[in-house]
């Protein structure tokens, strides 16, 4: 029998703490109290049913509806023109924000498709079903044969096929189809459905689709509809039955013009104004009705903050010592351009003061309707921080609370803080150091889907989530020293919960290791690496309660919390020392392989996800899709923050592979080589 290594003990006792354990909850009662009165879902489902009345299209005239329309409210709040206003960037479809083409602007009136052969009969129609119209479709009235094309995202798929000036039936994402269909092949216009396994589930829900179209492809573009699944199997099958089917599509309205990205921003101002901000942000884009994408995190972000300007200007909540900051934005692009419009907008870690970002993304989903989960996603390790582990203390609080409404569910509190995964703009906000987390649902089948209507929206689950967002952000706002002190300890305990876990993590390595021939990579030093860099990070998370508060007595007691991590840390290695000795694996430091260039940055912003291989040579590129790159989204994502201009390649190497897995140097000198051959990253001189 083996030796059980310390580590794996440590790991065990830490990552299963007693259930008997009493929670403590960071706030007191009055305020939680105070939060859970003054905070509506019943009002934000309001703002749900409002917002989702509107066809929010990036860069589009129904998004400045929208937009108008959250600021109106915020005014009639008692917000003056100083404190809510609107930026607006330029959106063609040829600007570029950060690595980012930024879409055209939009406009549409009126559109429809009909079948007019073999007989005649109203297929789907805009604005009444908006999803039904490919998202930035030009005008046109087209009458011709449809031909079908399977997923019509292969050139295999047109072999054989004449579809010059027809219109083409498609499996695939509307966008992709065109770029083929259209511009490649001469077609006239696309009918797409898609027939997964959720479509086929609910037959009747069309999905959204949008032609996305380059700053080349601009003039080029013609139009398309979505069409549900069961619509789209009908005319496939009678195609494949031989009969001539026949279409007329008709598109009126503007199409793509240049118009604007618009950013709804509210202020109140803290008591100190040299301290920090804290910001919280929604995109209010998407097509009618999107009601849990994500009118929901627009609605619920409108109603703290008037909730908190109501509250402070009455004297119920003393003003916050750091400012707080509510952005709508248009998904992706607009925060880009609002960040590159305003380069003070950093965390500490880059000499900047915003202190803190919640994201609210699908944050209304009705437990019971769509047996979903409430996600806190965690902010990653190249910005090690407190916020992770207050947005958790304040879900537990909040799982102690019968929020109730008479419209609402009775639904309990289903939630969890997952590990860093992308997808919304809390991605530019970490990019900029500044400590994001993402706040939403997962699973939703309804998502990016005609079926996201507000009916699938609950009151009591927006209240719930703006509660556990409102008191984080206003905790860590006007932290006091006692305050300061008692994160310290809840901090202190959760990074030795998690260097307990590397411990465990590690020693599963060098088991793994033991019986692999994998010559590429060292054992002990992936063991060493993992515990050397979780123990350095969550030492950096608990010393970034100083950015809320820099007492005395709190540095005194971060100063014997570090002592505590790096004796956890001494005893784990041993412990590894041990485990590794017991299976025969040297704990010497071998040679390593090293590349010592240090990569600089030249841009702002998560990379545009085809960089770097829409920029390279179609033999370069080709790596990209093969098995060998093996770096995920999130990877990638990190590897670039990770980039400080002092990390060599290597050391950039260890510091991804100790947050997520072992990888071999190569693949991170060929990807950062290929970043700067495009243009975004340069070596230092």
């Amino acid at each position: 029998m083996k030796r059980i290594g310390l580590a794996v003990l440590i790991a065990c006792m830490l990552a299963s703490p007693a259930r008997s354990q009493q929670f403590i909850p960071l706030i007191e009662a009055e305020l939680r109290d105070l939060l859970h009165e003054s905070l509506s879902g019943e009002v934000a489902k309001d703002h749900v049913i409002q917002i989702s009345r509107h066809h929010r299209i990036q860069g589009s005239r129904g998004y400045r509806d929208a937009a108008h329309y959250v600021l109106q409210q915020l005014h009639n709040a008692g917000f003056t023109q100083d404190d809510a206003f609107m930026e607006s960037f330029p959106s063609d479809g040829k600007i570029v924000y950060q690595t980012w083409q930024s879409p055209s602007g939009w406009d549409i009136d009126w559109a429809e498709l009909r079948m007019v052969e073999p007989y005649d009969e109203r297929i789907v129609g805009y604005p009444e079903i908006a999803m039904s119209l490919i998202t930035y479709s030009n005008p046109g009235d087209v009458t011709a044969e449809l031909v079908w094309v399977g997923s019509g995202t292969r050139d295999e798929d047109y072999e054989g096929k004449d579809v010059v000036g027809k219109f083409v039936l498609a499996t695939g994402y509307g966008g992709n189809v065109h770029r083929l269909a259209v511009l490649r092949y001469g077609a006239a216009g696309v009918v797409a459905y898609i027939d997964d396994d959720r479509a086929k589930e609910y037959p009747d829900m069309l999905q959204y689709t949008g032609m996305w179209p380059l700053t080349e492809e601009l003039e080029q573009v013609t139009f398309g509809f979505n069409l549900s699944n069961r619509q789209g199997e009908r005319l496939r099958d009678m195609l494949l039955a031989g009969q001539r089917v026949v279409m007329r599509g008709v598109v009126r309205g503007i199409g793509l013009e240049s118009y604007f990205l618009d950013v709804p921003v509210a202020r109140i101002p803290g008591s100190d104004p040299n301290a920090g901000v804290f910001v919280v942000s929604a995109h209010l884009d998407h097509p009618k009705e999107s009601a849990n994408d994500n009118a929901s995190g627009s609605a619920a972000t409108l109603d703290m903050a008037i909730t908190l300007k109501r509250l402070i200007d009455s004297g119920e909540l003393v003003r916050p010592k750091h400012s707080l900051q509510f952005m709508w934005v248009p998904e992706w692009y607009g925060t880009m351009a609002y960040i590159d419009a305003h380069p003070e907008m950093s965390g500490p870690a880059l000499g900047g003061e915003y202190l803190m970002n919640i994201n609210m993304d699908m944050v209304g989903e009705h437990l019971e309707l769509l047996h979903s989960r409430f996600i806190m996603t965690r902010v990653p390790y190249s910005t090690p921080t407190v916020v992770n582990d207050v947005v958790l203390s304040m879900a537990q609080m909040v799982d102690g609370m019968n929020v109730r409404t008479a419209r609402g569910s009775q639904s309990r509190f289903n939630y969890q803080l997952t590990p860093y995964s992308g997808g919304s703009d809390h991605m530019m906000f970490i990019d900029r150091r500044i400590p994001g987390v993402m706040f939403g649902h997962s699973p939703d089948y309804t998502h990016h889907t005609s079926d996201d209507t507000p009916d699938k929206v609950d009151p009591v689950e927006l209240e719930r989530t703006e509660i556990v967002a409102t008191a984080s952000m206003l905790y860590l706002a006007d932290l006091s020293p006692e305050q300061g002190v008692d994160l310290a300890h809840l901090v202190g305990a959760a990074s030795a919960e998690r260097l307990g876990a590397s411990g465990r993590r590690a020693n599963r390595l060098l088991v793994s290791a033991a019986g692999s021939r994998d010559a590429e990579l060292d054992p002990w030093f992936e063991a060493e690496n993992v515990v050397r860099h979780v123990a350095q990070w969550e030492r950096e998370a608990v010393s970034s309660v100083l950015y809320y508060n820099d007492a005395e007595q709190v540095r005194q007691v971060l100063e014997v919390i570090h002592g505590q991590l790096e004796g956890q840390e001494r005893a784990i290695m041993q412990s590894l020392r041990d485990q590794a000795n017991s299976l025969g694996i040297s704990t010497s430091m071998g040679h390593r392989s090293a590349d010592n260039r240090v990569p600089v940055r030249l841009t702002r912003g998560p990379l545009d996800f085809g960089l770097p291989e829409s920029q390279l040579t179609p033999e370069a590129a080709a790596w990209y899709s093969s098995q060998e790159i093996r770096l995920s989204g999130n990877e990638r994502f990190e590897l670039v923050n990770f980039i400080d201009g002092e990390r060599s390649v290597t050391e950039l190497r260890d510091a991804l592979s100790a947050e997520f897995r072992p990888l071999p140097l190569g693949i991170i000198a060929r990807y950062l080589d290929d970043l700067v051959q495009v243009g975004v990253v340069t070596w230092a001189r």
